[in-house]
C-alpha cells in the first residue's frame, strides 16, 4: 500500500477523484453539482450517494453485524498527512488499518470531512434522515483488498470500497478526538497545502455504538462519481462543540496561496439523490432504533431518580409499619402476660368470697331451724 499510496491519494482526496480528461469542478458555479453528470457521466446514474434515509421505508437485516475496525487505535509514533485539496480536509491513513465486518477484509486509504456555512437553515452533512441533515459528515474510506490489489482499481470496481459515514452535530461540549484535527487546520489553508501531524486513535472519531447502522450500495459523493461504494451510516451521531464546528467552517479556503481572489471552503457537500431501486438496510429494529431527544433523555432520568426516592419512601415506610404492629403486638403480648396473675387472684378472691356467702347463709339457715 506505501508504494501506492502516493498516487492513490493524488486520485482519492475525500472521494474528489481525478477524471481522465482533468475537468475541475466545484459545488457551485459552472461545474456545479448540477453539472456534473455532463462531464461525468456516471454522476447521472441511478445509484448514486448521498441519499436521505427515510427509516419507516428501511428493511432490517438480522445479518448485519457490528463492524470492526482493525488497527484503528494502533497509531503507533508514524505521523499522519493533513492536507488541503481545494473540496475538502483530508486525513491519510496508514495501510495496517481495516475493517472488519463485511464480506471481505476493506482497508483503511483516507478520511475526510463535509461541511456547509453557518447559516440558518444551512445544512452541512450530505447524508440525511427522515430529511434531517446534521451539520457536519465524516467519511473514512477504505478499499477491498482482498478482490483488488490498490484503491486506484478497486475504486472502478463493484464492491471496491467501503465508505463509513459519521453524521455530526453540535453541543456545548468540545469534543477532544476531533481536535486532533481541527487544531491544525490552520496549517493548511490553502489548496495543495501539506502537513505532518502527531498520529492520534482514529476509533476515538467514531461513535460508541457501531452496531446500529444503515447499509446501502451506492457511489462516490463526488466526481466522476463510481457507483462502487458499500455505505454504512452509523444511527448514532457523534458531537462536538459550536466553536470546533466554527473553525471548520471559516479556516480553509478552495482557492490556492497565490491566487488574487481567496474562496473560503465551505458547503462542500452533495445534495441527496433519488433512492430508485434501491433497498436501505438498517441492522436494528425501528424500537430498538428510536432515538431520543436530549429533553426526553432528561425527563426520562429524572423519572427514573423521582421513581426510585418514591419507592425508598414507600419500602421505608412499609418497614416503619411493621416494626410498629410488631411492637405492638409484644407490648400486648407483655400486657396480657402481665394481667394473667391478677386475673387468677380475682378468681381466687371470688371463689372465696362465694364460699364464704354460702356458708354465711348456711349458718343463717341453721340458726332459724334451732329456734322455737
Amino acid at each position: 500500500m506505501d508504494s501506492v499510496a502516493p498516487f492513490v491519494l493524488f486520485l482519492l482526496p475525500g472521494l474528489q477523484w481525478a477524471a481522465a480528461e482533468d475537468t475541475s469542478w466545484t459545488y457551485t458555479g459552472m461545474v456545479g453539482q448540477s453539472e456534473w453528470s455532463e462531464h461525468f457521466p456516471e454522476c447521472g446514474g441511478s445509484s448514486q450517494s448521498p441519499v436521505d434515509v427515510v427509516t419507516s421505508q428501511t428493511k432490517y437485516d438480522p445479518d448485519l453485524s457490528p463492524l470492526t475496525p482493525l488497527g484503528y487505535s494502533q497509531h503507533g509514533n508514524r505521523p499522519f498527512t493533513l492536507y488541503n485539496n481545494g473540496h475538502t480536509a483530508v486525513i491519510e491513513l496508514p495501510d495496517w488499518m481495516s475493517l472488519g465486518g463485511l464480506p471481505w477484509l476493506f482497508s483503511a486509504v483516507q478520511m475526510h470531512l463535509h461541511w456547509g456555512s453557518g447559516g440558518p437553515s444551512s445544512g452541512g452533512s450530505e447524508h440525511t434522515i427522515n430529511g434531517q441533515s446534521a451539520e457536519a459528515e465524516l467519511h473514512v474510506v477504505h478499499f477491498n483488498s482482498e478482490l483488488y490489489p490498490n484503491a486506484s482499481v478497486a475504486m472502478t470496481q463493484r464492491n471496491g470500497l467501503a465508505v463509513l459515514g459519521i453524521l455530526i452535530v453540535t453541543g456545548e461540549e468540545t469534543n477532544p478526538s476531533f481536535n486532533n484535527i481541527i487544531n491544525y487546520l490552520s496549517r493548511v489553508r490553502h489548496a495543495d497545502q501539506k502537513v505532518l501531524i502527531p498520529a492520534f486513535d482514529v476509533q476515538s472519531l467514531l461513535p460508541t455504538d457501531l452496531g446500529r447502522y444503515y447499509r446501502y450500495n451506492g457511489s462516490l459523493t463526488t466526481p466522476p462519481c463510481y457507483q462502487t461504494v458499500i455505505w454504512t451510516l452509523f444511527h448514532e451521531r457523534v458531537q462536538i462543540s459550536k466553536a470546533q464546528l466554527l473553525k471548520m467552517e471559516t479556516l480553509l479556503y478552495s482557492s490556492r496561496a497565490e491566487d488574487p481572489d481567496r474562496m473560503l471552503l465551505q458547503d462542500n457537500y452533495r445534495a441527496t439523490q433519488p433512492l430508485n431501486h434501491r433497498v436501505i438496510f438498517a441492522s436494528f429494529t425501528a424500537e430498538s432504533g428510536k432515538e431520543l431527544s436530549s429533553g426526553e433523555v432528561t425527563a426520562i432520568v429524572i423519572g427514573i431518580m423521582c421513581g426510585c426516592v418514591g419507592l425508598a419512601v414507600i419500602v421505608r415506610f412499609i418497614i416503619k409499619t411493621v416494626r410498629f404492629f410488631a411492637y405492638l403486638r409484644r407490648e400486648r403480648v407483655a400486657v396480657n402476660r402481665m394481667k394473667q396473675p391478677e386475673k387468677e387472684n380475682e378468681k381466687q378472691q371470688e371463689m372465696v368470697l362465694n364460699c364464704t356467702g354460702q356458708a354465711e347463709k348456711l349458718e343463717e339457715r341453721s340458726s332459724a331451724q334451732s329456734e322455737p
